[in-house]
């Protein structure tokens, strides 16, 4: 009764309504005749569909991630500093407030947690953002919050994008040989990894949060075509644009 329910739930998002309307217009247009409509929906149908069920989200957040799913980061390996970079912050006008993303939110607690497990002489919260306040000033005082003394946390409020985070943190510290914990998302990692490592020797990467998952639930809804599968696919294609857009830049 429950897989039914999750199934009846799943034919209320709002992509796959959108796939039943393109594939009813698609119909529609084959009984008129009218052939280049038809193509260019049946195409739009089949692309949506492709992109907002599982396997693909999964399989394309798997491709990002297996190299810290398949290597978890180091337990007990001491570091110098931890560096966890912004993934944004939002303003809401009203309360005059700004609030650091999900993503960032992951980010921090679990640079804490690696803070608290393994140490650090210093914890460097790296990212402007778009908000009123600068993200890496928000994501200081979510660390001090959550227990990092306050002299031990230094800020970058400078940098915008991965690229400029590790010419930032370059500029911060002259010894390139201390032992750098590099805290980001999985997905985004590996491209992270590469820019800090042109200017510091040793970096151990620690996953904040997986997009991957491995398949649970009812396997037809993991053939049902779903926001949240579009929403990784879409996060996993600009991962994988951004990978290709720096060793080109580099």
């Amino acid at each position: 009764m429950q897989d039914l329910y999750l199934i009846l739930k799943s034919f209320i998002d709002p992509v796959f309504i959108i796939a039943v309307l393109l594939l009813i217009a698609f119909f529609s247009c084959v009984i008129s005749s009218k052939k280049n409509g038809a193509l260019i929906t049946f195409l739009a149908v089949i692309l949506l569909y492709g992109v907002s069920i599982a396997p693909t989200a999964g399989y394309l957040c798997y491709y990002l991630e297996k190299d810290y799913i398949n290597k978890p980061a180091a337990g007990g390996k001491k570091v110098d500093i931890i560096i966890v970079l912004g993934g944004g912050t939002y303003d809401i006008d009203s309360s005059k407030n700004t609030f650091l993303s999900e993503t960032t939110a992951t980010r921090i607690l679990s640079a804490v947690e690696f803070y608290n497990r393994i140490g650090a002489r210093y914890f460097i919260c790296a990212g402007k953002g778009t908000g009123r306040i600068a993200e890496a000033e928000i994501m200081a005082q979510s660390a001090e919050k959550l227990g990092v003394p306050k002299e031990k946390i230094r800020i970058d409020s400078r940098s915008r994008n991965t690229w400029e985070h590790a010419i930032e943190f370059n500029k911060m510290f002259k010894d390139k040989n201390m032992t750098l914990g590099l805290v980001t998302s999985a997905y985004h990692l590996k491209r992270s990894e590469k820019e800090f490592k042109k200017y510091f020797n040793n970096v151990a990467p620690f996953p904040a949060n997986y997009f991957y998952s491995s398949p649970a639930g009812p396997a037809a809804i993991r053939f049902i075509p779903q926001t949240q599968s579009l929403y990784k696919t879409s996060i996993a294609l600009n991962e994988i644009v951004a990978q290709w857009w720096y060793s080109i830049r580099s």
